[in-house]
């Protein structure tokens, strides 16, 4: 690693050292385009200071991607941590405008995720010169930035930017706390990552550190309900890919051969492009005056209940589901929404997928010897959690929604009283 340092201040991990190669590269187009992305596109409109940008995620990342090379117990070389660090700095770098908020354009019309385009942009701008100077493999950073290094002897190096229990959500997880207000982030990541070990290839936590991995899963389910799944704030997300959507063709949004094309992408010119795009321009008006859609029903959904679990899954049955309630309540079909966690819009819809079961945890026999165990034999708690995530909510305008509601509650039946409280 170079002896030239930088150092940038960070409100969650302190201070954040950079090497020579780490700050060319965080100095290039793609990196700093991450000033202008948000991280939560929409959180602004529930939490005010929830206007951290992807830039300093990444920075933060980067940070304890290296504390965790730095702690195994293996011998990894300077050159591989160095490698770990500079993949969770480029991780974010093929995220479009409004981050999450534009993955279903690029799912539903180019059948390409965010992840998709990292290693394209890693190899394909700037980036990949600074790296190859510096003695590293574009092509590799790309890969192990999304965890799709696949090194068969050492599948835990994908394992630490992209797994259960990943550097990512570590940053992420207490970053979106912290920048909202909400409280759930008081999780300490150093225990984690101090006890983490590689057990036949493989990322393991230590059983001694269960109580915090629960701490943090726990926090990772509290902050879905009410940052990331937040009723309000799911209403902008939806207006904005409403307006991405009609919008799309007029502004060429996905018509990007090149990375320049690409990177012209952010926030700012996007949100200033909509409003004076005529398709978008009403719901930007709406927006801009804070005039949302309403959520006229929810409920949570159970195993059992098949009609309203096919929701949750199925493009087609919602879009099904979508007409019917449309007819009921005598409006036009775009004027209902179905939302549910699982639609890739939701900021860390992943989080509703949390199978805490796959994360090996060991513990030490008397003899010494570390031996995997499940995790249900250690914790009762975190078996459970999926159950809360499986929800389902309508949201339409303000004038229909008694109509909405009434039409909602004869096709997916009575919510439970819950789901008539706001948060």
């Amino acid at each position: 690693m170079s002896k030239s340092w930088s150092f940038i201040k960070d409100p969650i991990h302190g201070y954040i050292r950079l090497s020579e190669t780490e700050r060319t590269v965080v100095d290039t187009r793609p990196v700093q385009r991450l000033r202008r992305l948000r991280q939560l596109a929409g959180s602004e409109f529930v939490y005010p200071a929830a206007n951290h940008s992807r830039f300093e995620h990444v920075l933060g990342a980067m940070h304890l991607a290296g504390e965790l090379s730095e702690a195994l117990p293996t011998d990894l070389d300077t050159h591989t941590q160095q490698q770990l660090r500079l993949a969770a700095l480029v991780h974010d770098i093929g995220h479009g405008p409004f981050s999450h908020v534009f993955e279903p354009l690029m799912v539903r019309h180019l059948n390409k995720t965010h992840e998709d385009l990292v290693p394209w942009l890693v190899n394909e701008t700037e980036i990949a010169d600074k790296l190859d100077k510096a003695g590293f493999s574009p092509q590799k950073i790309g890969l192990l930035a999304v965890g799709r290094l696949r090194d068969k002897k050492r599948p835990y190096l994908d394992q630490i930017i992209s797994s259960s229990v990943d550097v990512d959500k570590m940053d992420f997880i207490v970053r979106d706390s912290f920048h909202t207000g909400a409280g759930y982030g008081s999780v300490d990541v150093h225990r984690l990552l101090y006890t983490m070990d590689v057990i036949d290839g493989n990322l393991a936590v230590d059983g001694r550190a269960v109580p915090t991995l629960e701490s943090l899963l726990l926090a990772r389910l509290e902050s879905f309900r009410t940052i990331y799944f937040h009723r309000a704030s799911r209403a902008v997300q939806i207006m904005i890919v409403q307006a991405l959507e009609a919008a799309k063709d007029e502004l060429g949004l996905l018509s990007f051969d090149k990375p320049e094309d690409y990177l012209q992408l952010d926030d700012y010119k996007v949100w200033t492009d909509l409003k004076a795009c005529k398709r978008s321009r009403r719901i930007m008006q709406d927006l801009e005056s804070r005039r949302l859609l309403k959520c006229a029903y929810e409920k949570t959904v159970y195993a059992p209940e098949e009609l309203v679990s096919n929701v949750i899954t199925k493009d087609s049955v919602r879009r099904d589901i979508e007409q019917e309630l449309a007819r009921k309540a005598k409006i036009k079909v775009e004027d209902v929404t179905i939302d549910v966690p699982t639609l890739p819009s939701v900021p860390y819809h992943n989080a509703v997928e949390i199978q805490p079961l796959d994360i090996p945890v060991f513990k030490r026999a008397p003899s010494g010897k570390k031996e995997i165990i499940q995790l249900s034999e250690v914790s009762k708690i975190i078996g459970v959690l999926r159950t809360f995530m499986n929800l389902v909510r309508v949201y339409t305008k303000e004038q229909y929604r008694s109509r909405v509601e009434s039409a909602s509650r004869q096709i997916l039946g009575e919510p439970p009283v819950s789901a008539k409280i706001s948060y």
